[in-house]
């Protein structure tokens, strides 16, 4: 799963309000939601996992949830 994420991460994308809740659930003043995320998925000790149509990166702190169908990023937290 994860050199299938790898492989189309140029279509990780996501909509203005999972822009914003992303950014307020990690605490990320970055203006680049999607670059932030595509650098966590692209670290060593990511974790990738699918289920159902979703797909969870996990760190030792963060989790995102992204759809497999179109590659959205619909949330992340905290641990």
């Amino acid at each position: 799963m994860k050199e299938e994420l790898i492989k189309n991460i140029e279509k990780l994308h996501t909509t203005k309000l999972g822009e914003v809740r992303i950014q307020k659930n990690l605490n990320l003043s970055d203006t680049n939601v999607v670059n932030t995320i595509k650098n966590i998925i692209l670290k060593r000790e990511c974790k990738i996992n699918q289920k159902g149509k979703n797909i969870y990166c996990e760190t030792k702190d963060i989790i995102l949830t992204i759809n497999k169908n179109n590659f959205c990023i619909i949330t992340a937290h905290k641990k």
